[in-house]
């Protein structure tokens, strides 16, 4: 995005990976003053699980693998205690979701409150302009507006996770591996001798250290198996079966059910106050139609009169056409929206995050909070 950045100051997050160590090698390299930042997010005794089970971005092997590379580069770095504001917007909110009966999405909430807007205030305490991090996707300009694009690598793209990123946010960032694919990453690592060259990936939620977000709601809330066991499974308006707890289910989950049956069975609706998960075939996950909520436009000012959009409802979603029209609000981009599907789309989750995209660009997106 900056194309002077002859001594621009630039916090570079550094999460000990491979992406995030490239893209500092690249701000050096274009002429950066770089500044690398780890962000310790939580406490192992607090989410449980174990460190030896740890491989997240935001664990301890990271933490001293970014210090290491910055060393190499020769930039300072710093580890920043999070914890607190981590805590509450992230685990908080995911803890609040899941008993709500929906699926959330932390690594949304963590990009735009903790990654960005906490980042930033630090950013303005060290006198820096910009945040930098090793994401996938590229920040555009036009009209007056900041969005985010896709990356170059398709596979690699991370646009749906920074659907929540404000226009003040938007204007400070960079991505140095927007032109770049994950190879062409790792080459970058490679040519400079860091450490993070070879690292393989990490997937799981960072502060769910062995991927149970079963066992780490149990220990958050230790009254709640007692209290969400044995709730009913409903197939047709039948009781035929009991379940785990509510909370421990998703939309469109086949396994696990705990119920079987001659054909395949599906999650289809999950209903926290009287503890029900209801159940059907697999034609019974399709739905035309979501609201979302906490709407966030980027390349728009307002979709008041709707408009035609690729619509993605998970990462990993191919997208699918859909008119989306804003309501609520002041104008601004915010409140909520109405997605209407050209065709049934399969399993919308409340909880999950909802993008709106025109071509490769992310027009914006919200939180699907209910579906017909």
């Amino acid at each position: 995005m900056e194309t002077n950045s002859q001594k621009k100051k630039v916090i570079a997050g550094m999460s000990g990976g491979v992406d995030s160590s490239a893209a500092a090698a690249l701000l050096v390299e274009q002429g950066y003053d770089v500044i690398g930042i780890t962000l310790k997010t939580f406490n192992y005794e607090d989410v449980g699980g174990g460190p030896e089970n740890e491989t997240s971005c935001c664990s301890l092997d990271g933490i001293n693998d970014a210090r290491l590379v910055a060393a190499s580069l020769g930039i300072p770095h710093y580890v920043l205690d999070f914890s607190v504001p981590f805590g509450r917007e992230v685990i908080g909110n995911f803890i609040d979701q899941y008993l709500a009966g929906k699926t959330p999405n932390p690594c949304v909430v963590c990009n735009r409150k903790i990654k960005w807007e906490e980042l930033l205030l630090k950013a303005d305490a060290l006198g820096a302009e910009f945040v930098a991090t090793g994401h996938y996707a590229r920040v555009h300009h036009r009209d007056e507006r900041f969005y985010i694009g896709a990356g170059k690598d398709s596979v690699k793209d991370q646009s749906y996770a920074l659907w929540g990123l404000t226009q003040d946010s938007l204007r400070r960032t960079i991505f140095p591996l927007a032109e770049y694919t994950k190879a062409e990453a790792r080459a970058i690592a490679q040519r400079h001798g860091l450490r993070t060259a070879g690292k393989g990936e990490s997937f799981e939620i960072c502060f769910v250290t062995d991927n149970s977000y079963e066992r780490f709601l149990k220990e958050a809330k230790p009254e709640l198996e007692q209290r969400v066991a044995g709730g009913d499974v409903v197939l047709d308006g039948k009781v035929i079966g009991k379940h785990r707890g509510y909370p421990f289910y998703t939309i469109g989950q086949r396994k696990g059910i705990g119920v079987a049956l001659p054909d395949p069975i599906y999650v289809t609706h999950i209903d926290p106050v009287n503890n029900i998960v209801t159940v059907g075939y697999e034609q019974d996950l399709y739905r035309t139609t979501l609201v979302a909520i906490n709407l966030n436009l980027m390349k728009y000012e307002h979709l008041r009169a709707g408009k035609r959009f690729r619509v993605k409802v998970r990462y990993k979603d191919d997208g699918a056409f859909a008119l989306v029209t804003q309501t609520g609000g002041e104008g601004d981009g915010t409140g909520n929206a109405i997605v209407e599907f050209e065709e049934p789309k399969r399993s919308l989750t409340p909880g999950q995050s909802v993008v709106f995209y025109e071509n490769d660009d992310v027009v914006g997106g919200g939180v699907i909070s209910s579906v017909t």
